[in-house]
């Protein structure tokens, strides 16, 4: 049993693996850096903790073949604390966010993803395109005609590569092949290099030179939550992608604990912290990345790059990873969505676009989500809160309404309008056959109803609630009205 689950898990598709690990490598280099000075650290901050992140989370998270690392909706939330505290106070905050991940796991709330609706998540992976390709605009400043013509010829490669031979993934081999012709032809194109100092030293572990104090806890607590649960709503929102990519499963509680476990290790050792990055994520996928190994071999080739081969990854030309992007960007993008924008309900089409919007002007990933999950909850409540009253005459001279539609906190005001104690017989019957009784406004709602007729001196019966419906009336009240 044991090595039947380690070579599905580890060892089911080793050569791909370790090609994809390799060019995720290469592609997190830029990113973390560009992250770290996002953050306000040094760039081996981000990239440390890419390593770190990277390493862990192959052991001990919930979606193999998923990347975590340094990312930028982490590094948007610690601006403020580098800023005034220092970067140590980075450091013990990731600890803490990993601690606050690991409990969450533990309650099992990573079932609670699964409330986020289709709209949104096609919203999500839309806006995400576009961000990655908004991050690789800023690279061609101030880039003559090569930049534009090497990024061209990146992505020729790797559009062209897998129709001769799907042997090693195009993104590495365009890579490769861009850097040796840049080096070859002493090109002047801007490099990793220049993106910001590199160091060749290992990361090493210490704790966190900060006071251990409450005022220390205090500050760092609102910054740990946000860490926390940003970095929690984009690794299980990028969990769900890879799902549905992959066809595949995953444990969504392991995962939250994983990225727990991989933030406290990032703490202390000089990492930024990190969730899941979407963009490598998705490389790694597009490349036939599938295993936990993919993702061990991203950090392991990475922290590789750097301590042995550091004067060659800062050669790499930025426009051969620009390419790749794009095309993650390309391939990334549900262009389906587009084409049967105008097919779906129009409340579904609102919702994915605002989704996308808030995104895009704010940045932020989890806002966006944020934003969309609310939509789609008030669209569905609105839609929901519709009860209706239907009204007989039974053979002793009184009146029955048969209610239908949900009972709740959205329908009462209109449940409660519906009745006209002055008009009605002596004796009525509200019928609740097809319905059902979901909240304490519901039944404080029927409450009222009664007591409208009693003023009048008439006389009120419920009947034909179900179990749960009954247990919740007779739980809460209904001041003496009778039931059967």
């Amino acid at each position: 049993m044991f090595f039947t689950q380690l070579k599905k898990h580890w060892f089911s598709n080793t050569r791909t693996d370790l090609l994809s690990g390799m060019t995720v490598a290469l592609a997190l280099i830029p990113e973390a850096i560009a992250f770290s000075i996002v953050a306000g650290v040094s760039p081996m901050a981000g990239l440390y903790a890419s390593i770190t992140m990277a390493i862990i989370i192959s052991l001990a998270g919930g979606r193999p073949g998923m990347i975590s690392a340094a990312t930028g909706a982490i590094a948007l939330l610690v601006t403020g604390l580098v800023k005034d505290h220092g970067v140590e106070y980075l450091f013990a905050a990731a600890v803490l966010a990993g601690v606050i991940q690991i409990l969450l796991g533990v309650l099992k709330l990573g079932r609670f993803i699964t409330f986020v609706p289709q709209p949104v998540m096609t919203g999500f992976v839309n806006a995400l395109a576009i961000l990655i390709f908004m991050a690789q605009l800023t690279h061609f400043k101030g880039q003559g005609w090569v930049m534009y013509a090497l990024v061209a010829l990146t992505l020729v490669i790797i559009y062209v590569l897998p129709r001769i031979t799907k042997a090693v993934p195009p993104a590495l081999v365009a890579i490769i092949i861009i850097s040796i012709l840049t080096i070859a032809l002493h090109l002047d194109v801007y490099k990793v290099g220049d993106l910001g100092n590199l160091t060749r030293d290992l990361p090493t572990f210490h704790l966190p030179n900060i006071p251990f104090t409450w005022d220390t806890f205090m500050i760092i607590l609102p910054y740990s939550i946000s860490m926390a649960f940003v970095g929690l709503l984009e690794s299980l929102m990028t969990a769900m992608l890879i799902d549905d990519l992959t066809d595949t499963s995953s444990n969504k509680n392991r995962e939250m604990r994983g990225q727990g476990m991989a933030n406290i290790v990032t703490g202390f050792f000089g990492g930024m912290g990190g969730c899941a990055m979407i963009g490598q994520s998705m490389i790694n996928i597009k490349s036939g990345g599938r295993t936990r190994l993919s993702t061990l071999v991203s950090g392991v080739f990475l922290m590789i790059l750097l301590v042995l081969l550091g004067n060659i990854v800062k050669q790499i030309p930025m426009a051969a990873l620009v390419g790749v992007m794009i095309v993650v960007c390309i391939g990334t993008f549900d262009w389906k969505s587009l084409t049967t924008l105008n097919k779906i309900p129009l409340p579904d089409a609102v919702v994915m676009v605002v989704t996308v919007i808030v995104v895009v002007a704010t940045d932020n990933l989890s806002i966006g989500v944020a934003v969309g999950v609310v939509l789609s909850s008030v669209v569905f409540a609105w839609k929901m809160a519709v009860v209706r009253l239907t009204e007989s005459a039974a053979e002793d001279g009184s009146k029955v309404y048969s209610v239908s539609g949900p009972m709740f906190f959205g329908t009462m005001h209109h449940f409660v309008n519906e009745f006209n104690a002055t008009e009605d017989p002596e004796r009525i019957t509200i019928d609740f056959s097809r319905t059902h009784i979901w909240d304490q406004s519901a039944v404080n709602g029927i409450a009222r109803v009664i007591e409208k007729y009693r003023q009048q001196g008439k006389e009120v019966s419920i009947k034909g609630l179900n179990a749960e419906s009954k247990a919740l009336v007779e739980r809460i009240g209904l001041a003496g009205a009778g039931s059967h």
